[in-house]
């Protein structure tokens, strides 16, 4: 080999790659090791938490909450829709690529670890020149009609064959590789969460559209069945005022009631095309696709909330995928500080190249044709203003920049949590209350109907109860769209949804 036969004959190379060997066997990884920051949390669901202690009610203890949390609903079209969103939402595709890139570029910065290897080859046609450079020495030996023979005989054009490789190594002495693998690592992590963060905000948005748009159809329901009733009711006072027993001024009231009634119409269904609008969109397609799919204004999610345990309060905070993506960015920031670092000291390449040369083909291949070099090559950096251990400082300072960026998303994570879970139980009360005044106006109703069939009352009572059920069912369904847009809520702030696998790439 030739590389055995240099070391060989050249002792001084010998000892060169001795201290090449010694160096890396000495070297290390600089910079700070990353250390995962204590973060602290409640000891239980009571505690940390602002606001009346009325809204501190005890959570129901029931299962954990699955990934795909909107599942507990049991409905179908929503989770079709869910589906939908996860495969063809767009901002979601956008996420999925980033996470892509990192895990490329983390393969791509591994290859620095290992030896470079370039193979080369060309064939070409050559003619030097009568009175270049190289017909120099002819001019002090021979004759003057020799040095012309002997130029022509060298500008006579030729074929050059060539090929061999050029092989490179740079050691890592100083963990310059390893800290940026240490980076790429953390930049995947970071990839990972965030799409991770998109996929439980696509899943939430997608949830939250298809709550609204369900509560505003029966809304829509229930405002025709008063429009209607609140029109009989016009009738009959209209048949009062003809017949003398009600003036003109009770007609006026029930038409300025009934034009209040139905100008509320048009917005409502306003807000129903707005919400269809958004899921089209969420599941990556366009304006009226969904019309077919979501225009039974008679389907509505099921009226029970399920029991649930969003977990232990010591790790509901870092599951967020927001903290995960801000711890990565800073261990991220830390094994950046090596990497600055290690270009401080000097760097040694270990490279070599092998190469045939010949102008005859035949020959190409014969032992005489090679050349050949190996040998380091050292990189010592002496002065450079100062720019590289600026670089250094500006590191450290970026690395306590995102070390206050995590304790600030820790932070509003659980401002958050404790946001969502007051949210809830607010709902879960007015939700009672909604139910136990639905109760009172049916019994009302009941008995107003039956004092009608007995013939103690007209119509009107009737009717006024009737409106008085519809009143109160209108507010309950609003209260529960509210109250699963709540649960919505508590599911994202404890960052509740499918995970990444994010290994690195290998």
């Amino acid at each position: 080999m030739p590389s055995l036969l240099l070391l060989r004959s050249a002792p001084g190379l010998r000892r060169t790659v001795a201290a090449a060997a010694l160096l890396l066997v000495g070297a290390c990884t600089m910079g700070p090791d990353f250390a995962k920051p204590q973060v602290a949390a409640p000891a239980d669901w009571s505690s940390w938490r602002s606001g009346d202690a009325a809204l501190h009610e005890a959570l129901p203890h029931g299962a954990a909450l699955p990934e795909s949390w909107w599942t507990l609903w049991g409905d179908p079209v929503l989770d079709g829709l869910e589906a939908r969103a996860l495969a063809a939402n767009a901002n979601l595709a956008s996420a999925a690529l980033h996470f892509a890139e990192a895990r490329l570029e983390r393969q791509s910065a591994g290859s620095a670890l290992l030896p470079q290897v370039d193979a080369k080859g060309s064939v070409t046609r050559n003619r030097l020149s009568e009175n270049g450079s190289s017909t120099r020495l002819f001019d002090v030996i021979g004759t003057s009609a020799e040095r012309d023979e002997m130029a022509k005989f060298l500008a006579n054009p030729f074929t050059l064959f060539q090929g061999g490789f050029d092989a490179g190594w740079e050691p890592d002495l100083w963990g310059k590789v390893r800290r940026s693998l240490e980076a790429g690592d953390a930049h995947v992590a970071g990839e990972a969460a965030l799409l991770d963060l998109t996929r439980l905000s696509v899943a939430s948005e997608v949830a939250r559209a298809y709550v609204a748009l369900r509560t505003v159809q029966r809304q829509i329901g229930y405002t025709r069945q008063d429009i209607a009733a609140l029109s009989e009711r016009e009738a009959i006072v209209d048949a009062r005022v003809a017949g003398g027993l009600e003036d003109h001024t009770a007609l006026e009231t029930e038409h300025n009631q009934l034009a209040a009634l139905r100008a509320n119409l048009p917005t409502l269904q306003a807000s129903e095309a707005q919400w269809l609008n958004a899921l089209a969109v969420l599941v990556g397609d366009h304006p009226g696709t969904l019309q077919g799919l979501l225009g039974d204004a008679g389907a509505a999610l099921p009226r029970t909330e399920p029991d649930f345990s969003p977990g232990l309060p010591s790790q509901v905070a870092l599951a967020r995928p927001d903290v995960r993506a801000a711890l990565a960015q800073l261990h991220a920031a830390t094994a950046q500080i090596g990497v600055a670092q290690a270009d401080l000291y000097p760097s040694i390449r270990l490279g070599g190249s092998f190469a045939l040369e010949s102008y005859k083909s035949e020959n190409l291949f014969d032992w005489g044709s090679r050349s050949w070099s190996i040998g380091p090559s050292l990189d010592l950096p002496l002065f450079d203003g100062g720019r590289r251990r600026a670089v250094v400082k500006l590191r450290k300072l970026e690395q306590r920049e995102a070390a206050v960026a995590f304790q600030n998303t820790v932070l509003k994570a659980w401002q958050d949590i404790d946001d969502a879970l007051n949210g809830y139980a607010a709902e879960r009360q007015r939700h009672a209350a909604l139910s136990a005044r639905l109760a009172s106006a049916e019994r009302t109703l009941a008995l107003v109907e039956a004092q009608n069939a007995a013939g103690n009352v007209n119509a009107l009572p009737v009717l006024d109860a009737q409106r008085g059920v519809l009143a109160a069912r209108r507010d309950l369904v609003a209260c529960e769209g509210d109250l699963r847009t709540r649960f919505i809520a508590i599911n994202k702030a404890i960052g509740n949804g499918p995970r990444t696998d994010g290994e690195p790439a290998k």
